[in-house]
């Protein structure tokens, strides 16, 4: 037998084993001393039976006439089951009076007083006269296992129905028990990735407090751990910001200003190297506050204007304004998804489209009423193994891409920490070519 892998069905298998195996060994302790007990009476009854038909039977005898014929059988005033049946005999073992349903086969010669047994028979025997009378009185055994079996039937019957009842009382008892660490389990369970507060440990059975409590302590050092990660990129980059941007603007005057072609041919290097940095410490600083902040809200917010105010600002700024075509639902798309991490994932996911995508079609960005944004764009298929890499941080899906490899990564971390998820396919859905996003954003 397999056992169950719950420890609430365990504890409920076990203690219920345990405890029918108690009720039926006291069951059977109790049907033994209880038969002991009933053949006590049953003798006890016997052996008064003969002890009160024995001087009756003696008066008689006694008062016969000489004449009359030995072996008599006392008349019955109506048909009625004997369950003790008797014979009185002689000194010679001549039957001198019997009830009238007494097979004289059943009876043995008379050897002494007291109880003895046949295989049909419990017989007491007795003497009188100092042996001259005596008297055995039978009963069937066949009735005393009869009325054994009903006693133990009538023990059995609510017996059977108690261990059931029993059973499913200690399945409740065993759950109701169970029920904070039920609360324990999903307190973890609905938690997202960034959440890392203490856990309640509120009426927890004290064999599970320190369980707890570790807990707890491991979620503390990773939170001050992965606070001081965040802390310092988030510093790092937001600190790089000041000293990039002095630098591009003296570059950019150098170029102005220098008349050599070489030294501005440099310099222009330099700006789009300043430029590459100063995009890299911006997207340090969205990853890190996806990896930091609390992505969900208290009240929901129209996710589609968001994301036309979004598109807007950005066809402004991309090479033409009919690269990206924009669908929305008829009506408002409501979420709690915090709408400056929906912006930041949005903005990547188009960014990256925009930047990998073929400029002879337009990038297409959809957001449907139940929840799910589309960003897709034309191009060569990427292959499976770098699709599967593709969320990793600084993957970059082309060589020669201008990237710093984190667009899709923030992606992800926003999605995973806003309790919804990215999907990435290539070919896009119905085409031979081409790469597409989905959001699924959920509630």
């Amino acid at each position: 037998m397999i056992a169950p892998r719950s420890l609430q069905w365990r504890l409920s298998l076990w203690l219920g084993l345990g405890m029918t195996l108690l009720w039926v060994a006291t069951a059977a302790v109790t049907a033994q001393k209880l038969r002991h007990e009933m053949d006590e009476v049953f003798d006890s009854a016997l052996e008064e039976t003969g002890q009160r038909l024995l001087p009756l039977a003696v008066r008689d005898v006694i008062g016969r006439d000489s004449d009359d014929e030995p072996d008599q059988s006392v008349a019955t005033m109506r048909e009625h089951d004997e369950y003790f049946t008797y014979v009185v005999r002689d000194a010679e073992g001549r039957v001198l009076l019997r009830s009238h349903k007494a097979d004289l086969s059943v009876f043995p010669p008379f050897i002494g007083m007291g109880f003895a047994n046949t295989p049909t028979h419990r017989i007491y025997s007795d003497a009188a006269l100092q042996g001259t009378v005596t008297i055995s009185v039978a009963e069937p055994l066949a009735r005393r296992r009869a009325v054994a079996w009903q006693t133990l039937l009538g023990l059995a019957l609510p017996l059977g129905l108690l261990v059931p009842v029993s059973l499913i009382g200690v399945w409740a008892v065993v759950r109701l028990s169970m029920g904070p660490l039920r609360r324990f389990r999903s307190d973890i369970e609905v938690r997202g990735a960034g959440d890392l507060t203490p856990i309640s440990a509120e009426g927890l059975p004290s064999e599970i407090q320190p369980n707890a409590l570790a807990v707890n302590r491991l979620l503390e050092r990773l939170s001050r751990t992965l606070e001081a990660e965040r802390s310092f990129t988030a510093n790092s980059a937001h600190e790089l910001r000041t000293p990039v941007a002095a630098a591009l603007a003296q570059t950019q005057r150098l170029i102005i200003e220098t008349s050599d072609k070489a030294a501005r041919d440099r310099a222009r290097e330099i700006e789009a190297a300043l430029h590459r940095l100063s995009r890299l410490s911006e997207k340090l600083m969205q990853l890190a506050r996806a990896e930091g902040a609390r992505l969900r809200t208290t009240e929901p917010t129209d996710l589609a204007a968001i994301l036309k105010m979004l598109v807007g600002e950005m066809a402004e700024t991309a090479d033409g304004t009919d690269r990206i075509k924009l669908t929305l639902p008829d009506g408002s798309m409501l979420s709690r998804i915090d709408p400056d991490a929906f912006a930041i994932l949005a903005r990547n996911l188009i960014e990256n489209a925009l930047k990998h995508g073929c400029r002879q079609e337009p990038v297409r960005v959809a957001l449907s009423a139940d929840g799910v944004l589309r960003v897709a764009n034309a191009g060569p298929a990427v292959a499976p193994d770098l699709l599967a890499r593709l969320s990793e941080p600084f993957e970059r899906g082309q060589a020669q891409a201008d990237g710093a490899g984190l667009g899709l990564a923030i992606a992800k971390t926003i999605a995973a920490g806003a309790g919804g998820r990215i999907e990435l396919l290539s070919p896009r859905e119905g085409r031979q070519d081409g790469f597409e996003a989905r959001f699924f954003i959920g509630g």
